[in-house]
């Protein structure tokens, strides 16, 4: 997540500052990722300037609609800031707390975590010498970073790789200190393993291990068992063995597609993201994901819970940078799980089909509230498509240490700066599309997951009558519109008209 995301209103106008020995001024302000900015037009008046790093305490209250935030400086001063609307006031008032969270450049050059970032955003009160020891700590350095920050009550989740606890119990306070620096006073929170107790305990036996109760007493463990490698990668091929099956015999069939596994491991997927989303949004509890690395079922987890949670996930431009945050940049490696697909007879290990696993249950949201998502099924296909073999440079390596070895950005043309063209973006985009601010609860009952036939299914039985449905309906919505807009301007005319008539007529 980048730091500028936190920032829900950027720009609020006809705000009112109050400050020692200034008369009250009214303006524009303006949050960026380092600065509150308060301008005005009035003459003779200073821009307030504002570092985040300045401000130690804020203060809220209301009265009607209006909203004060109080804000109290490290260098001892005290601003009011008088904001109309309430949503307004606290959307700026939850930006301004997101100072509890820093830019960290530990990871520069890949030196701590290989398959990190050279940014993250960690807790402010934890330094960079203290996150290189719990790097040391988790599974392939990946120490706890934040995923994603809730506007709503300010609570986030975090992901990391598993703790090296091992069978003697091996503790590091540093990580202790990070992971509870998340949590609000008085709050909880909960640690979400994607590895069943069992698993996990094997984990330990081998070097890694869990987080135990007694040196983590404010977060509470839950264990959802999510598939990994060898057995998504044959559920898979058992799938597409199905579907190519010619028999037309109906038993056999879905006796096939059970056997498969698919849609259990969407069932458990979903699941778990749900539960993600309830305890940040229903409970006020902030999350720590993992699984053993961390490179898998977590970024499956932490990308559905944003989706439910965040509308902006729900649009292209967030959804592009959701994939890019948390799979480009959060190490998901790509070459090794996309190297082969459900053909090949030579079986690595390291494959498994966890990217598509994702998208399959981004498009059974999808399904669930048609009109909440920007982007729509040919969207999700090509993103498949390209993770798997690409012309473009975005899904090459496994990290993005990798691609910047490999030179990736100078070499190759991002798959975003192409499918961003207006003339590919409108093959994309969803006509029912309608703007939903609402945290949206996909239901995971088996009745409600059904196959995705326009990947699974598409080769085996012509789509013509579908698509040209499909391009009737968007020909309908686009005729509706220009008719509303035509609509719209003879309602100004006429209104136009009347207010020349009233003029003609007054005394």
């Amino acid at each position: 997540m980048e730091f500028a995301e936190l920032i829900k209103t950027p720009r609020v106008d006809n705000v009112v500052l109050h400050r020692p020995f200034y008369p009250a001024v009214e303006g524009t302000l303006c949050l960026t990722g380092h600065h509150l900015i308060l301008s005005s037009r009035q003459d003779n008046t200073e821009e307030l300037w504002l570092l985040h790093s300045n401000i130690d305490a804020i203060d809220k209250r209301f009265v009607g609609s209006l909203g004060t935030i109080i804000i109290k400086c490290k260098d001892f001063r005290i601003i009011q800031l008088d904001i109309p609307g309430m949503e307004e006031c606290l959307n700026i008032a939850s930006s301004i707390e997101t100072s509890e969270w820093r830019l960290s450049y530990v990871n520069k050059e890949f030196a701590v975590c290989p398959s990190y970032p050279p940014i993250v955003i960690v807790p402010k009160s934890i330094d960079d010498e203290a996150l290189r020891k719990v790097a040391t700590f988790r599974h392939g350095g990946r120490f706890p970073v934040l995923s994603y920050y809730h506007q709503k009550n300010g609570m986030v989740i975090m992901r990391s790789g598993q703790p090296l606890t091992g069978t003697n119990g091996r503790r590091c306070k540093e990580d202790e200190k990070l992971i509870n620096a998340t949590l609000r006073v008085g709050k909880r929170g909960y640690v979400i393993d994607t590895r069943s107790l069992n698993v996990a305990q094997q984990a330990r036996a081998k070097g890694g291990g869990f987080e135990q109760e007694a040196h983590y007493p404010q977060w509470r463990r839950i264990h959802k068992s999510i598939e990994r490698y060898h057995i998504l990668q044959e559920s898979l091929i058992k799938l597409v063995e199905a579907c190519n099956d010619q028999t037309h015999n109906m038993d056999r069939w879905l006796s096939k597609l059970e056997a498969s596994n698919w849609l259990t491991h969407i069932k458990e997927i979903l699941t778990t993201a749900c539960l993600a989303a309830q305890c940040i949004d229903r409970e006020g509890a902030s999350v720590l994901i993992h699984g053993t690395e961390g490179t898998d079922s977590t970024l499956q987890v932490t990308s559905l819970a944003q989706i439910i949670l965040e509308p902006r996930s729900r649009t292209i431009r967030g959804f592009e940078a959701l994939i890019e945050r948390e799979w480009l940049q959060a190490g998901h490696p790509f070459q090794q799980r996309c190297a082969q697909s459900a053909y090949c007879n030579t079986k690595q290990k390291w494959e498994a089909p966890v990217f598509l696993l994702f998208l399959d249950c981004v498009w059974q949201i999808l399904r669930q509230f048609p009109c909440s998502f920007e982007f729509n099924e040919n969207f999700l296909i090509m993103l498949f498509e390209h993770a798997y073999a690409s012309q473009f440079g975005t899904f090459l390596g496994n990290s993005e240490s990798e691609r910047c070895k490999l030179k990736l950005q100078q070499k190759t043309m991002s798959l975003w700066s192409w499918v961003n063209q207006p003339s590919e973006l409108s093959k994309y985009t969803n006509p029912l599309f309608e703007a939903n601010n609402l945290v949206i609860w996909p239901s995971v009952a088996p009745q409600s997951l059904p196959l995705w036939e326009g990947i699974f299914l598409r080769w085996n039985r012509s789509s013509k009558y579908l698509d040209e449905a499909y391009e009737e309906m968007v020909n309908i919505i686009e005729y509706n519109k220009e008719l509303q807009a035509k609509v719209n301007i003879l309602r100004r005319q006429l209104a136009e008209l009347e207010t020349e008539d009233g003029m003609q007529e007054s005394p």
